[in-house]
């Protein structure tokens, strides 16, 4: 048998990657931006920003170059999408997305590994800070985008620190899609910065939130994980997480202020664990960020 006649290195189409230095912290990250083909809508592009970029840039390109190609039947309009990761090949930086995307004040816990850096998090504030100052302006300096159009998406920590975002900045996007947020992280300091957001909301007009977690991030185990060895522990810490629990009474708590100021959706995702829920919510993120047409109120 013979080998590949070519070996070449494949690339996402029509997506760049730039290495950031942040202004205040001197960390690089890496921006991945996707562009659609062809002119800009009157009103520009809607743009989709997500954490975890490494993680989920190939995804978000893949799905919304699908979906965008038939927008009658899948209602999704071409659009910006900007990741922000970390200079390096794997899909995660734990250390790093641990400090960037926890809510402050945040704790120190033992390494992942032995001979590495003990674990920060906290450092949410000071990521936001770098998204809105300094990736921002460089997008919206590139590209022609519909400023009244602008999603953000984390999963897991990804979607805790979407919450974070919008309990702290709520006019900084229209569009938030936290998937399996972990609102139980820390005692839920979560909850400490949800009061100001309750007192005077500022979102934007139509603003959303859409909160999810896989059908095994509930009470329920995966079928794989019925009489594995660790089978307690996970449903110990079931009790703990509550992704179901918890993201559905964020849900009723902010749907029940006054005048609405943003209309929150949850959903659960059949089959699908915490892990695996990941390419399902990035598919959900492009739906909710580039629709074309709102569904009708029920």
């Amino acid at each position: 048998m013979t080998g590949f006649p070519n070996t070449n290195p494949a690339v996402i189409g029509n997506t760049t990657f730039h290495d950031v230095v942040s202004e205040a912290s001197g960390q690089t990250y890496r921006i991945f931006v996707y562009r659609p083909d062809g002119e800009a809508p009157e009103r520009g592009w809607p743009v989709l920003y997500m954490t975890d970029g490494n993680a989920v840039i190939g995804t978000a390109v893949d799905v919304v170059r699908a979906q965008a190609n038939y927008p009658s039947g899948t209602n999704v309009a071409p659009g910006v999408i900007v990741t922000i990761g970390y200079p390096l090949d794997a899909a995660y930086d734990p250390l790093r997305r641990s400090w960037d995307l926890g809510p402050p004040p945040g704790k120190i816990y033992p390494p992942f590994y032995e001979n590495s850096p003990v674990v920060k998090t906290g450092g949410a504030e000071a990521f936001l800070r770098f998204i809105e100052d300094q990736v921002k302006p460089m997008v919206e300096g590139s590209l022609d985008l519909d400023r009244s159009r602008q999603a953000l998406f984390g999963h897991s920590f990804g979607g805790l620190f979407a919450l974070y975002s919008l309990f702290t900045r709520p006019s900084a996007f229209t569009t938030w899609i936290a998937a399996s947020p972990s609102i139980y992280w820390e005692d839920r300091t979560i909850d400490t910065f949800y009061p100001a957001f309750e007192a005077s909301p500022g979102t934007r007009e139509n603003a959303e939130l859409f909160l999810s977690c896989g059908e095994y991030e509930t009470d329920k185990l995966a079928p794989f994980q019925v009489g594995a060895a660790d089978e307690a522990e996970r449903l110990a810490q079931k009790k703990i997480a509550q992704n179901d629990v918890y993201a559905i009474e964020l849900m009723n708590r902010i749907n029940s202020l006054p005048n609405l100021p943003i209309r929150v959706e949850f959903e659960i995702h059949p089959g699908e664990n915490h892990m695996s829920l990941l390419p399902v919510a990035v598919n959900r993120a492009i739906q909710r960020a580039f629709a074309i047409r709102k569904p009708r109120a029920a």
